[in-house]
Order: C-alpha cells, then sequence, then structure tokens
C-alpha cells in the first residue's frame, strides 16, 4: 500500500510541476539487449484483454467470461503450458483505466507472474497507450490536458470503444505517468519484457492537433533546418504561425512540403517516445526486453503518413515488434500467395524479433512454418492462457519440433544476394507506383526463390554484401544517395532499377531527368520501364495482398536479377512458384540452412523432388546434409553432389515445412 501511496503521489506532484523537460533525441544505434534473448527462443500465449473492469465496460463479453479469466490465474493452467513449449506469457497488467481503477486486476497480475515464474516461463505484461477516461480522470483530473481535441468535430477515440481515448503521448505529464506505471512492472511484477500496445494509434495525423504538437512541430522544423534551408523548403523562415493539416483523405502523392515534414515530424516524436521508455525501463534493470504494436509491418501500407511509424526508426530501441498486418500463410482463391514474408525481413535486417498470431488457426502449422523459417529466434503467439488445453495437435508437433531443433535457429545470418531499397522519401510521399511496384517485385523474388532483403536508406552505405541493388519506382532519392549507388556500381554492383526511380530529390522536387540515366546501358545496369500489375489498384489504396498476384512480367524482373548478378545466385531452387525457400547461415557452426516453405499446403499437401542447388564457402565441403522436419517422424539423410563449388541435392518430399541443414567441414 505505501508503494502505491508514493507512485500516486509522485505521478501527481510531476503532472503539478508541468514536466517540462522536452524529449529526447532520437539515437542512429540500436538499444542494448537483454543477454537471455540471444539465447532463448519466444514462444508466447497472452491473456491482456480479459480482466473484468475491460470487459464489462466493452460489452457484449460471453456469460462465462469472468470464469474463463479465473481459470487463466490458475497453477494448473501454467503448468500446461510449460507441458506444451510456450517460453513467456505476456499478461494483463495497464489497459489505461488509471493505476487506483485497475489496482484489484494488477494484484491478479503479480500472483499471475510468480506463478508463471515458478514454473520456468519468462513474463511479459501489457502497457495500454489508451486512457479509459471516465475512470482515469477521476484519478487524474489534470490528465485532461493530455487528450487529443475533437478532430474535424469528432472525439478521438479507439473507434467504437469510444470510452477509450487518446493521448499526445508527448505531453510531459503523460511520459512520466507512464514511467510510473512502468516502473510498477518492472520492480513489482518483476517483468521480463513489456508490450506497448496500440503503437499504430498514437501518432496518428488526428493525435497531432493537440495544441502542444503543433508547438513542438515547429520546434521540430527549427532545429531540423537553419533559416535560410527552410526559406528553400517552405517558402519562408519564420515558422511561428505553421499549423498540421487537417486532412482525413487518402493521398495518391504528397507534394506539399509541410505535409512532408510532418508526417516526418510523427515519425520522429514516436522514435524518440520509445527511446525515452525503452532508457528508462533498462535504466531500471537492463534485463527487461521492449517490445511494440505499430501494426501494419510491411504489407503495402503507407505506415509513415498514415501511423507515423518509421521501421528504422521506431526499431532501434525495441528488441521485438509486433504484427497484426493479417496476410495469413496461404495461396488465397486468386491463387494469390499470401505472406508476413517481407515483415519477417524488415525485422531480422533491423536486428528484431517478430511477434505474430500463429497458433489455433485452420493454416496455424502454415504460420508456424513461415516463422521458423524467417523470423529470428521466435515462433509468435500460439494461444491465449488455456492454450495447454486448446492447441491442436498438429501445432502441438510443431512447437516440439521448434523446442526440439532450436539450436539450428539462433546466431543466423542472412546469405542474401539482393537488396530491394525502401527508401524513405518514395514510400512515405506516395500511395502509388513506389509501393506497388516494390511489393510486386518483391512478389516476384518470393516466389522465384531469389534470395533478397529489404533495405533503408541508412543500408545504402553498406552495400558491399549483396551482388544486386533493386530500385522498384523509388522515386525520391538525394544526391548522396545516388552517389552511394553509383559507387556500388562501379565496384562490380548490378543494378536492377524500374519506372520513376531518381526521377525526384528527397524533398519530391523533380529532376531534369531521372538522377541515374547515366547508369543504363548493356552492363550490369539495368532498367525496366514498368512493374505490370496483374490486378490494378485505384489511386491512393493501399498495395495490399489483394495486388500481389504475380506481376505480368514477373519473369522480366527475376531475369533481369540474375544478369545483373552475373549468372547464378546462391541458391537455384526448382520447385512451383507456391514454395519459397529462405537461406541462412551459422558461420560459427560452419553451417548452411535452407527452410523450405509450402504455402500451398492445404490444397497441395505434398511437393516431391525439390531440386536445391547452393553455393558453399570457397574450400569448404560438405560433411552430411540432415533433412528435418515437423511433418516426418524422423530426420532424414541427403545425398550431396558438389560441382563448380556448389552443393546440389533433392529434398524428396515437401508438405508444409521442412529444413535442409548442411554441415560444412
Amino acid at each position: 500500500m505505501k508503494r502505491w501511496i508514493v507512485l500516486l503521489a509522485g505521478a501527481w506532484l510531476l503532472m503539478a510541476m508541468g514536466c517540462s523537460r522536452p524529449p529526447g533525441k532520437t539515437s542512429s544505434q540500436p538499444a542494448r539487449r537483454a543477454a537471455w534473448l540471444q539465447t532463448e527462443p519466444l514462444i508466447i500465449v497472452g491473456n491482456w484483454d480479459s480482466m473484468p473492469i475491460f470487459q464489462r465496460r466493452r460489452g457484449g463479453q460471453p456469460v462465462d467470461q469472468e470464469q474463463g479469466y479465473l481459470n487463466e490465474h490458475t497453477e494448473e493452467a501454467v503448468r500446461k503450458l510449460k507441458d506444451l513449449g510456450v517460453t513467456m506469457a505476456v499478461i494483463h497488467f495497464y489497459k489505461g483505466f488509471g493505476l487506483e481503477a485497475e489496482k484489484e486486476h494488477i494484484e491478479e497480475a503479480r500472483k499471475l507472474a510468480a506463478l508463471c515464474k515458478k514454473h520456468g516461463l519468462r513474463v511479459g505484461v501489457y502497457v495500454g497507450s489508451t486512457i479509459a477516461y471516465e475512470t482515469f480522470l477521476v484519478e487524474n483530473p489534470g490528465a485532461q490536458a493530455w487528450l487529443a481535441p475533437r478532430f474535424l468535430g469528432r472525439p478521438v477515440t479507439y473507434g467504437e470503444q469510444v470510452f477509450r481515448k487518446r493521448a499526445y503521448f508527448m505531453h510531459p505529464g503523460y511520459r512520466e505517468y507512464m514511467k510510473r506505471v512502468l516502473r510498477l512492472a518492472v520492480e513489482d511484477l518483476k517483468a521480463d519484457l513489456i508490450h506497448f500496445d496500440n503503437t499504430s494509434l498514437q501518432a496518428r495525423p488526428e493525435i497531432f492537433l493537440h495544441p502542444q504538437a503543433v508547438d513542438d512541430f515547429r520546434t521540430f522544423l527549427k532545429n531540423k533546418y537553419p533559416p535560410e534551408v527552410l526559406k528553400k523548403r517552405l517558402g519562408f523562415s519564420d515558422v511561428r504561425y505553421v499549423e498540421p493539416p487537417e486532412w482525413d483523405r487518402p493521398f495518391a502523392v504528397i507534394s506539399d512540403p509541410l505535409f512532408q515534414e510532418w508526417a516526418d515530424f510523427r515519425c520522429h516524436q514516436l522514435a524518440a517516445y520509445y527511446e525515452e521508455m525503452g532508457d528508462y525501463i533498462r535504466g531500471l534493470n537492463p534485463e527487461v526486453a521492449v517490445e511494440n504494436n505499430p501494426h501494419s509491418g510491411i504489407s503495402g501500407r503507407n505506415t509513415v503518413w498514415q501511423e507515423g511509424v518509421d521501421y528504422p526508426r521506431l526499431l532501434r530501441p525495441l528488441d521485438v515488434v509486433w504484427t497484426e498486418e493479417g496476410n495469413e500463410a496461404g495461396v488465397n482463391s486468386d491463387g494469390v500467395l499470401v505472406s508476413k514474408i517481407r515483415t519477417y525481413k524488415m525485422a531480422a535486417l533491423l536486428k528484431n524479433r517478430i511477434f505474430t498470431y500463429t497458433g489455433g488457426a485452420r493454416n496455424g502449422k502454415l504460420a508456424m512454418a513461415e516463422a521458423m523459417a524467417y523470423n529470428r529466434m521466435t515462433l509468435g503467439m500460439v494461444g491465449g492462457m488455456l492454450a495447454g488445453d486448446q492447441l491442436p495437435p498438429d501445432q502441438r508437433a510443431y512447437v516440439k519440433f521448434y523446442r526440439g531443433n532450436f539450436e539450428n535457429y539462433t546466431d543466423v545470418e542472412s546469405r542474401a544476394d539482393v537488396a530491394v531499397l525502401h527508401s524513405f522519401a518514395s514510400m512515405a510521399y506516395s500511395n502509388d507506383r513506389p509501393w506497388l511496384s516494390a511489393m510486386l517485385f518483391e512478389q516476384a523474388l518470393i516466389q522465384s526463390k531469389t534470395p533478397f532483403e529489404i533495405i533503408f536508406d541508412e543500408n545504402l552505405k553498406d552495400l558491399a554484401r549483396y551482388r544486386v541493388l533493386v530500385l522498384p519506382d523509388q522515386e525520391c532519392l538525394s544526391d548522396e544517395q545516388l552517389g552511394l549507388i553509383r559507387d556500388f556500381v562501379s565496384r562490380g554492383g548490378g543494378l536492377v532499377v524500374t519506372g520513376d526511380s531518381a526521377l525526384y530529390n528527397q524533398w519530391r522536387q523533380r529532376r531534369r531527368e531521372p538522377g541515374l540515366k547515366d547508369l543504363a546501358g548493356p552492363g550490369r545496369a539495368i532498367y525496366i520501364e514498368k512493374v505490370q500489375p496483374a490486378v490494378p489498384k485505384p489511386p491512393a489504396a493501399a498495395a495490399t495482398s489483394q495486388y500481389w498476384k504475380l506481376p505480368l512480367n514477373w519473369e522480366e524482373l527475376v531475369s533481369a536479377v540474375r544478369r545483373a548478378a552475373g549468372g547464378s545466385l546462391s541458391v537455384e531452387v526448382k520447385a512451383p512458384p507456391t514454395v519459397t525457400a529462405e537461406v541462412l547461415e551459422q558461420k560459427q557452426k560452419r553451417r548452411l540452412l535452407v527452410h523450405l516453405v509450402n504455402y500451398d499446403a492445404i490444397r497441395n499437401p505434398e511437393v516431391r523432388n525439390v531440386q536445391v542447388s547452393l553455393s558453399i564457402p570457397a574450400g569448404a565441403a560438405v560433411e552430411r546434409i540432415s533433412l528435418l522436419s515437423p511433418d516426418q517422424e524422423q530426420p532424414g539423410a541427403l545425398a550431396c553432389a558438389i560441382r563448380n563449388q556448389r552443393a546440389e541435392f533433392v529434398v524428396p518430399v515437401l508438405n508444409t515445412y521442412s529444413l535442409a541443414v548442411l554441415q560444412l567441414k
């Protein structure tokens, strides 16, 4: 009780003082990772929405909902999770009703956390970002000043849950209150991970009409540019009366420089908030991991404009990031291979992991297979706190397989030949050609089994690791970026350019001619006029999965990449286009890993004689090839032929997922 009094009193005092400390600057370096994350798998369950205060206020819950909540807190339920192979429970903690209003549930969370730790499970705790104002303002009347004002005449709430209002997260009072919440989670509940929810809502445009956000935007502009550059950018240098746009319609192209800067500002503020919270958490305990939920992943949505989410900046202070993009693994009725591969690749490049739902659904095995192939040391969320009773047997087998073969999923590095650039300005300032061309070019690479990574602006400084750079209508590139690309080509790198790439500079000012026009020619710089969609996308619509049917000229795109690479790629796989391949390397263990996933496994549960040709390091030989699969009872050994420093072998049967492990000597 004394701790509660101190925490609440401290929060009141900080609010009364005005909490005038400005937000910190964002760092260019990733945060220090908790040591346990480097060695342990993450297989999670969760119950963050089940507490009665939330369910009662939301309404519509079944009559036995609260009994289910009580069952989730029993030792029997936790023991069954341990037996299933779960390694972490992300439990309810703070939903935004207020520390006093939620005190009873927080006490129940503390007991559940202790039970989990007793049985060897790590504990993550849920921290919401909305404010259930009806109870919160009773405890904290001054918090009214944190809330976003009405937007276009409407209150800014969590969809139809109008009792959950949204705050300007950079308000000093809000930030300091949240630190009180975090201290309680770290010190009292001994949390191993903090799960921040609703990140995708925090920096949406309507939040940033808050008066302090307007002032912060003006300060941002003054700090970002000297007066003479501001005048070039906006036509004037005095920004005292600048206001953000009130706009609720989609854009095809964002040309207004103030709109562009406003999008960058929202990304900056969101990243700064999580860097501040991450630093605070690690200052309390450096072994606590930090995770949040920006929702969309790399799914064709312009997250910069819509949500203030720029993944390279946002992920620096994080260990794990959620995606709730949908895109459930499979082949849809239109023959489109749908996946989260892009999101997994993005997170892996940025030294992160992905949480997503993998268990319980009809395609749960396939979702787990996708996570094993493309995620890093994380199988995802396999169910709720009662998953020990509810997970189907075939998915239990996948969890068991992952735990039993976890040594093959640690310390892995990509062997990608190809880098596909997502430049900030190109993808932020347009919803059309850059997004559609990128998603479709990547779809061609995925289904042709071409090893690639998605890279961002800062990665242009480290292109030497790739053989080919692809610019899919990356329209807005600075002169500095063009210099880095030219340097890559001059050193022997291949380049594939489509459409309007480099037609504009970083401010979307049109050049007299495309900035890389001089590189086009008979060498390894190849220009393709257009990525031709098979399904037309309406202007300004997001380039989501209904448009991912292989482009009409997909074979031309893949052929261009191969020619730019100077011949064969590091891996060649002959299998139907609904089979994908991911090649990784464990350098210390001298292993190459070939993950094969059959995305059409529900309709075609058996693919025979998958042929693989894989380059091996100079001077190395293959000691053995082991074929592992949760679909097969026993691992098998594969015959291997070595030709021209390449290992060639055949996987006789692929059901949903197989892993070929090449041990080198």
